[in-house]
């Protein structure tokens, strides 16, 4: 028995090499054959194409159903976890706010408390007048923007003017159509700010590039990068707590503040009354009559 399987395993060994040795010039052989058969005759195999696709399809249909449904399941798995993960994200931030909001309301409180004990005089209501900048006079020497309302809409000399951002500048010059609007960024700017995290008190001078300079600052004044920059309301020029911007960078050269509002998206702009006379007085304009603001008090 073991001689009759030897013996033909010897005579199917070179078969075996045979056939392995020429079923792949049959295998070219047949792709030739099959190219020169679609150059000749196109449409039958346009004809025998479409029927192996129909008669493949339904094998590729049930084979790719699993996996659709496998990488379907695995992105409701991801998503859920997605979701799963931004649910905690919430809620810790829901606590936290409400954290927050009960320290601000007992601080409301107790400012009110302390206020009242103290007699101390309500800040009056801003009023505003929204103003489009129609010309822009900026350059390598001058940082401002020229606005279409004047005297004639109450706009006066040494208000402060914002967007959605933060502060602008100041007006400067006033007509009875247009003002000039001197941007915080102008070399001519000096503006008492304070940096919310310290305290500290820095007068903002503006040095015609993108970042001005805090100066004036008291030795020892902790600022770090990121430090928030308001207006301190020191001299009754700009009410105090206006946003300004953050500290860019602290170095040897200074400390630049990198402003909330871009000069180059400047387009509409707030000016801000809040009833402050401060250091600047807008003459009356002749033929115009006097608001409350450009009146003059004599000694």
């Amino acid at each position: 028995m073991k001689d009759n399987s030897h013996t033909i395993s010897r005579i199917a060994a070179p078969i075996r090499g045979m056939a392995q040795r020429f079923s792949f010039m049959a295998l070219i052989l047949l792709a030739v054959a099959l190219m020169m058969l679609g150059k000749v005759d196109i449409a039958l195999m346009e004809r025998v194409r479409a029927n192996v696709t129909d008669a493949v399809a339904p094998i590729l249909d049930v084979i790719s159903k699993p996996i659709v449904s496998v990488n379907k399941m695995i992105s409701e798995a991801k998503d859920f976890y997605s979701v799963r993960e931004e649910n905690l994200m919430l809620k810790q931030e829901k606590d936290r706010l409400l954290q927050w909001q009960a320290a601000a309301r007992k601080l409301e409180i107790e400012n009110k408390n302390l206020r009242g004990l103290l007699n101390f005089p309500v800040e009056p209501a801003a009023s505003f007048i929204t103003a489009r900048a129609i010309a822009d006079t900026g350059g390598a020497f001058a940082n401002s923007v020229v606005i279409n309302a004047g005297n004639k809409s109450g706009v006066r000399k040494g208000q402060a003017t914002i967007t959605g951002e933060g502060l602008v500048g100041r007006v400067t010059d006033v007509g009875a159509r247009s003002s000039r609007v001197l941007l915080i960024t102008d070399l001519n700017s000096r503006i008492p700010v304070v940096l919310q995290s310290s305290q500290a008190r820095a007068i903002l001078a503006g040095d015609n590039t993108h970042r001005p300079r805090l100066i004036h600052l008291l030795p020892g004044a902790s600022v770090s990068q990121g430090d928030r920059i308001v207006t301190s309301g020191h001299g009754g020029a700009f009410p105090p707590g206006l946003p300004v911007g953050l500290v860019a960078s602290v170095n040897e050269k200074g400390i630049n503040i990198e402003p909330f509002v871009e000069r180059s998206r400047v387009t509409y702009l707030r000016i801000l009354d809040y009833g402050l006379n401060g250091i600047v007085e807008t003459p009356p304009i002749r033929g115009l009559p006097t608001s409350p603001g450009n009146k003059k008090t004599r000694n």
